[in-house]
């Protein structure tokens, strides 16, 4: 006797629910969709989604060196940014197209002009430098908050060289840069990092990929 083969068809809308012959089953947009295809289809995974953002800085806060580890390149090949630049830093749920740019005094009034079309913000700022540098960090950094192009976007500011002997804590840092006040009801996040702790750096990134998720499936944005 010849066994009948099971068909299953697989269709899957745009906001997820599923259909197969048991019935209708709902999914979230992205996780069940994905895993949905996966046991039914089993076609290639779909494309990681792509974030454009900007990243921020001081000369010598160090966002080349972070950028450049994390796409895993040489450190002999860092150069410090003197214009822009554009990397395509790869995570397991999404890659970010970070457009740096050089933190020099010469160029930082240009840097709104590079601002529109970004979905989020990196800033990173030198934690054990001058009391002056600090002070002109803190003003590019709520001249950033305040920006039309920028203030309603997520932010991931950096306190980097953690490793250094004169380097002021989180909440130094926190106070200092008056972030409380300034950016409540913003969606930030505050995290010390250094090229030795990469990890700890991944982690900060992974929190700023789930804000943009977040921010995806806002109403508004639907």
């Amino acid at each position: 006797m010849r066994v009948p083969l099971l068909r299953i068809s697989c269709r899957v809308s745009a906001f997820g629910p599923a259909e197969s012959p048991v019935g209708n089953v709902g999914f979230p947009r992205r996780g069940g969709r994905r895993c949905f295809r996966a046991l039914c289809c089993k076609g290639p995974p779909p494309p990681r989604p792509e974030y454009d953002l900007v990243c921020i800085g001081l000369t010598g806060s160090g966002k080349t060196s972070l950028l450049s580890q994390l796409c895993s390149e040489s450190p002999e090949n860092i150069v410090s940014t003197t214009g822009f630049s554009i990397k395509a830093v790869p995570f397991q749920n999404a890659i970010l197209n970070v457009k740096e740019l050089g933190g020099a005094d010469n160029i930082r009034k240009y840097w709104s002009r590079y601002y529109q079309g970004s979905q989020g913000v990196i800033f990173v700022l030198d934690s054990a430098s001058s009391e002056d540098d600090l002070e002109t960090a803190r003003n590019e950094l709520h001249s950033a908050l305040q920006h039309p192009q920028l203030c309603t976007l997520p932010f991931l500011i950096l306190a980097n060289h953690q490793d250094k002997p004169a380097a002021r804590s989180v909440q130094e840092i926190k106070k200092y840069f008056e972030l409380e006040p300034l950016a409540r009801g913003k969606r930030w996040i505050l995290k010390p990092c250094s090229l030795d702790d990469m990890e700890a750096v991944k982690d900060s990134f992974s929190l700023l990929i789930n804000l943009l998720e977040e921010r995806d499936f806002e109403p508004s944005r639907m």
